[in-house]
């Protein structure tokens, strides 16, 4: 983890799109992360496994991992880890986009809401605001996941039970665990410099 400095930090709002009522994250984060960091810190705080491909799309270029099995190599991509957020963000209000599981297809939306100086007692980065359950892995993608709310909302739908055993019993759609967020980031940045 990196101790505040007199340093500027990003706060980025995380939505998952296409899906009502929202599911997003309001996170702080040091500036200089490379998008491959940035990936990650995404995967937690959304509370996706990272089991999946993903890409960034920022002013039209994409961003992502050079995965030679899918022949990204002849993609026009570029490497995640070569590339620091403030490098190619200009700053607040600045969008862009983020895809995780090209099969299920879960866009998010990335916003800089803000460009603030660290406080010198936190710990970047942090999950400071969220929003709902992200949904289930492998779940159909938004159609999938609404589909499956509707079949757990219904104890006599016919896959009423086979859903909920496929969850491991039961599905919150609206917990979500800062404190839980937080000490995953902890742990998996707790080295950044």
């Amino acid at each position: 983890m990196v101790a505040a400095k007199k340093k500027a930090i990003y706060q980025l709002k995380i939505t998952l799109q296409n899906i009502r009522p929202p599911i997003w994250r309001r996170v702080q984060l040091p500036r200089d992360i490379t998008l491959g960091q940035l990936h990650l810190i995404v995967q937690i705080s959304m509370g996706w496994t990272n089991s999946h491909l993903h890409s960034f799309t920022i002013q039209g270029e994409d961003y992502g991992v050079a995965t030679p099995e899918f022949a990204w190599d002849d993609m026009d991509i570029n490497d995640e880890e070569q590339f620091k957020l403030n490098k190619i963000i200009p700053g607040e209000k600045f969008k862009f986009a983020y895809t995780y599981d090209f099969g299920d297809c879960w866009d998010h939306e990335i916003l800089v809401e803000k460009v603030l100086d660290a406080q010198p007692d936190r710990k970047y980065p942090l999950c400071i605001k969220a929003k709902r359950a992200c949904p289930p892995e492998d779940c159909g993608g938004t159609w999938g996941y609404q589909e499956l709310l509707e079949t757990l909302q219904d104890p006599k739908h016919p896959e009423h039970q086979e859903r909920l055993e496929w969850l491991g019993g039961s599905f919150d759609s609206e917990a979500v665990d800062i404190d839980d967020i937080n000490d995953v980031i902890r742990e998996e940045f707790e080295n950044l410099a």
